[in-house]
């Protein structure tokens, strides 16, 4: 473990860095390849998702901002949050923007968008949501494990670890 991983959870990249760099790359990869698709079909479902996505942050956050915990990445935490959004997912600011990224797909009739979650949702838990656990371990210790033990890092039982 490094030394500091008590005293700050990440440096860079940023999670809200890897969406946007896998919105970039969407985006990119749409104007050389577009990829032909019915998904604007389904844009009610990507609207909906995005607001989903949008409930999630916003709850997390208001939820951070009444236990005057931090809610900046590379700061250390200050409060480990167990309510709220927090009750279903360890991570809801990250399912949400994953969520976002989702919706986005058919509300904007961008396929890559799509294809960018599963990378998107890799990358954020390599770089970013193993990283923060460590931290939470070494800080909080045994409230973390129960914690950990109890709610999934994304959403229910599916992406459990």
């Amino acid at each position: 473990m490094p030394p500091d991983i008590a005293a700050r959870p990440n440096r860079i990249p940023w999670p809200p860095l890897i969406y946007a760099a896998c919105v970039a790359a969407a985006l990119v990869l749409g104007a050389l390849w577009p990829l032909a698709s019915d998904i604007d079909h389904f844009r009610p479902v990507g609207i909906a998702l995005m607001l989903a996505g949008t409930g999630f942050d916003a709850a997390a956050m208001v939820t951070m901002r009444r236990h005057r915990a931090n809610i900046l990445p590379h700061r250390a935490a200050t409060e480990l949050v167990t309510s709220g959004p927090f009750v279903w997912s360890r991570n809801p600011i990250y399912l949400g923007n994953t969520l976002m990224l989702a919706g986005a797909a058919p509300a904007f009739g961008q396929v890559w968008l799509l294809v960018m979650v599963p990378v998107a949702v890799a990358l954020v838990a390599a770089l970013a949501i193993r990283r923060e656990e460590r931290h939470l371990a070494a800080r909080f210790g045994p409230a973390w494990a129960a914690y950990a033990a109890r709610t999934p890092r994304w959403f229910g039982n599916y992406i459990k670890q």
